[in-house]
């Protein structure tokens, strides 16, 4: 099946609608450090990105009319940063807002289905009317603003289309819904926003794909059977006393059916400390040790036997709170790039251009690849039922 990625970045997503099955026709971003990633990739004969047709382009530029033969999925993360926690919360007033973009690609390609996502931000109160709008132009995209028109004037225009229910033209199912990785099998807390469609004509059902993962299975596996510790060699006397989790084990009545959350250690534990052992850690790429890492009042660090919290790009370099590894005895350092990497689940083959802090930015902003694909492989198996 052949898809389109736009604001591919250093490929999460698009890694995971790769390995769901999908053949790019046409994968594009403006960022230069993000594209030299790709383009890196694709040197070192990475599979997964080797035949990519990766276009460095703003994508207010590109000619979709271009793209011969019919596309099955039009997939992307339309740049965040107007709605993100960290950002200026400017939505439609922010020129960097893409998802104009976004509609403009499905307009003109008419794929059958369409995946994107962005920030759990979006979702917030104060974008819950940008956040229609946007969903309304995804359902009728050739309802197109007119020339001057106000963004709420469209959106008005909009719900007289859906209410009156007669519109013929080209129409998207429509769902939304915030995603934990954690539930997914990638060992982070990280909760993105997923917008899915489905062209109406194909006349098909789908639901967001069912979690996998469980906190309660993790506890189990920690506080009742041990079986978390066992794998991992670690014994009883170096065990953390983690007296609200052992509560709440405590009053589960059977193990849940479904795999314990992956945590850090999970993700990172085959590697040496980066700090403890340099010579070692030489034997993996991008695993070096950082310094300046430091621990403050709700900036602590991810604890090494819980998911890592939300990897966060920053507008001013790293964050050091978000993108820090809390050490068992409460010191902490930074994430190395390869264990970033590894939380973000991209595959250990892949290496990322430009310095320490712009890669981090772009592990940053990535979907987690494992999540990318989950949603995409639910979305191939519908299309190729269809």
């Amino acid at each position: 099946m052949r898809s389109v990625e736009l604001f591919v970045g250093a490929g999460g997503l698009g890694l995971g609608v790769s390995q769901a099955g999908f053949t790019p026709v046409a994968v594009m971003d403006w960022d230069r450090w993000a594209c030299d990633t790709i383009r890196q990739n694709k040197d070192l004969g990475l599979d997964l990105v080797a035949d990519w047709p990766l276009h460095e382009v703003d994508v207010r530029e590109f000619d979709f009319k271009s793209i011969e033969n019919d596309v099955d999925l039009v997939t992307g993360g339309p740049p965040c940063q107007p709605f993100s926690l960290g950002g200026r919360h400017r939505a439609h007033l922010d020129p960097r807002d893409m998802f104009p973009q976004a509609i403009r690609a499905i307009r003109t390609l008419k794929p059958r289905a369409f995946v994107f996502e962005n920030v759990k931000g979006l979702t917030r109160t104060t974008f819950a009317n940008y956040l229609e709008y946007i969903r309304l132009q995804l359902r009728h995209p050739e309802l197109v603003e007119k020339h001057g028109e106000p963004w709420l004037d469209h959106l008005a225009r909009l719900e007289e289309y859906e209410t009156k229910g007669r519109y013929r033209g080209l129409e998207y199912r429509v769902a939304l819904r915030v995603l934990n990785s954690a539930n997914y099998g990638v060992p982070q807390k990280r909760e993105r926003v997923f917008i899915v469609g489905f062209r109406s004509d194909t006349s098909i059902d789908w639901h967001f794909p069912d979690t996998t993962h469980s906190q309660d299975a993790l506890l189990w596996d920690k506080w009742r059977s041990g079986e978390y510790w066992d794998r991992h060699k670690v014994s009883k006397k170096d065990r953390p006393e983690e007296e609200r989790q052992i509560r709440r084990a405590s009053r589960l009545d059977a193990r849940p059916n479904f795999a314990g959350w992956k945590t850090v250690r999970d993700a990172i534990s085959d590697m040496p400390d980066p700090k403890m052992s340099p010579k070692r850690s030489t034997k993996f790429k991008d695993h070096n040790f950082q310094p300046g890492a430091r621990s403050y009042p709700g900036h602590t660090g991810s604890p090494l036997d819980e998911p890592a919290k939300t990897l966060k790009a920053g507008v001013h370099g790293v964050p050091g709170g978000e993108n820090m590894l809390r050490r068992p005895d409460g010191s902490v350092r930074y994430f190395t790039i390869r264990e970033s990497a590894r939380l973000q689940t991209f595959p250990d083959q892949m290496v990322f251009h430009g310095s320490w802090s712009e890669t981090m930015r772009q592990l940053g902003n990535a979907v987690p690849v494992e999540l990318g694909r989950v949603v995409a492989e639910s979305v191939r198996d519908k299309l190729g039922n269809s």
